[in-house]
């Protein structure tokens, strides 16, 4: 099987990392509906064939996964033709790239220690390096852009998204490469967004963002001046809870999450600066919150509500106990941005600089590969405020951020200056701040309806 074109010596190798594969085959106008679904279930089978034995998709593991016992001809045909196409669409896509060294066959019944209940602790270990951790990309400009990026130490969260703009854009040029394009061309991609694709503004900016740092930090390209269709602004009420459906929510929410949301409502919290805080972000004497590295990488101080007061010293002698049995344990420390982890390398074994709310479980880092212990998930608070809005039977939409919707307008309402609120949320302009004067209690000049005036 010459997965890898010329490449098929016993002791060569070739890793794919393409986690746009689906979106290029539903484009793909060869195939039809069944032969697309048939690729679809062989290589996700695939995939957690990947997952299972912790190493990266590669043509060495294909061959290897194509021998296993127990498959028909037919199908071991079928899915040698769904892999033959990923790895053709990966090539083209600049998604392959020669592995540092050959495949080495997974011994039988091989797992993860991720995957692996029984071990959870700082001991488990993933049987290989994750793909993420040693992932320099595949076509010279994707290296580029990893190398500025990771210069630069900009978080794993931002690689992810610049990388996946810049595979856009490459895609959109297609059969060009992005080494060759001008200011012209990304602003006719940014055009595209907006007009095609009606993408929010939002969504435009991100891509904007990511594409200027793409061509004139990673290609050393000047952009110049660059004139395309802006994304049309949709304006939108934000979603506001009363302070009675506010208790509501809350008192549906088990104890860690109920604190959680508490604190992001008591002090006007964007989700991640929520999740992100660090132990000496809290100070309790002086009932003040330091938020550090928010939108725009910009630091301030907030509220810190008294009524959480008693609560948060209960949470932090719980989390002692957890630092604790993490040092007995000689857990690696909690990650730390770049430039700290560098001029203090054990900054992360320190009880300052621990999580918040963190996870139950060790968790993969994938830019070392290391296990340690990580913030909660995301997802995982937003299902939980999602949960306990149904159960309270809320029936508007009740996300995380709604709790920082309300929190300013029931200061507006209560007679907060509108600056200060903007000091506390962290908006760059106060006009960011008055769409909250649209949702406020008693719009106008307390105005009643006909109907109640009778």
């Amino acid at each position: 099987m010459a997965l890898a074109g010329e490449r098929t010596e016993q002791n060569l190798d070739e890793i794919v990392s393409f986690p746009e594969w689906r979106e290029v085959l539903n484009g793909a106008s060869a195939w039809s509906a069944e032969v697309k679904q048939a690729h679809v279930r062989a290589i996700l089978g695939l995939l957690r064939a990947c997952k299972a034995t912790g190493r990266p998709l590669s043509a060495g593991f294909i061959r290897w996964h194509l021998a296993r016992a127990g498959l028909t001809e037919n199908a071991r045909r079928a899915e040698r033709a769904a892999f033959a196409w990923l790895f053709k669409a990966a090539r083209a896509a600049g998604k392959a790239r020669p592995a540092a060294r050959g495949f080495v066959v997974p011994e039988v019944g091989a797992q993860r220690p991720a995957d692996n209940p029984r071990r959870s602790g700082p001991e488990a270990r993933p049987a290989v390096p994750p793909l993420a951790a040693a992932d320099q990309g595949g076509a010279e400009w994707e290296r580029a852009l990893i190398t500025a990026i990771r210069r630069k130490g900009f978080l794993w969260r931002t690689e992810q998204t610049y990388r996946a703009w810049a595979a856009r854009f490459a895609r959109f040029l297609a059969p060009r490469s992005p080494e060759t394009a001008s200011g012209d061309e990304v602003a006719a991609f940014l055009s595209a967004l907006a007009v095609e694709q009606r993408a929010a503004p939002s969504t435009q900016k991100q891509a904007l963002n990511a594409l200027v740092f793409f061509m004139q930090e990673a290609l050393r390209m000047d952009l110049g001046e660059m004139d395309f269709r802006r994304a049309r602004a949709r304006e939108r009420m934000p979603t506001v809870l009363s302070k009675a459906e506010v208790r509501q929510v809350l008192e549906q929410l088990p104890g860690g999450y109920r604190l959680m949301a508490e604190v992001m409502y008591g002090s006007g919290l964007r989700l991640m600066e929520l999740l992100r805080l660090r132990v000496h972000h809290l100070d309790l004497a002086r009932g003040q919150l330091n938020v550090y590295g928010g939108k725009g990488d910009k630091d301030r101080l907030t509220v810190l509500p008294e009524s959480l007061r008693e609560k948060l010293e209960a949470h932090l002698a719980r989390l002692r106990e957890i630092f604790a049995e993490d040092r007995a344990a000689e857990a690696p420390g909690v990650w730390l941005p770049e430039g700290l982890a560098r001029k203090y390398p054990k900054a992360g074994v320190t009880w300052e600089w621990q999580w918040l709310w963190p996870s139950r479980e060790f968790m993969q880092d994938p830019e070392t590969g290391r296990r340690r212990r990580h913030h909660i998930l995301d997802g995982t608070f937003q299902n939980a405020v999602r949960k306990a809005a149904g159960a309270a039977g809320m029936t508007k939409r009740v996300t995380p951020h709604v709790l920082r919707h309300s929190f300013a307008t029931h200061l507006l309402e209560a007679g907060t200056d509108i600056r200060t609120v903007q000091e506390l949320l962290g908006h760059q302009s106060v006009e960011t701040t008055q769409i909250y004067t649209h949702v406020m209690q008693k719009p106008g000049l307390g105005v009643r309806s006909p109907l109640d005036a009778g």
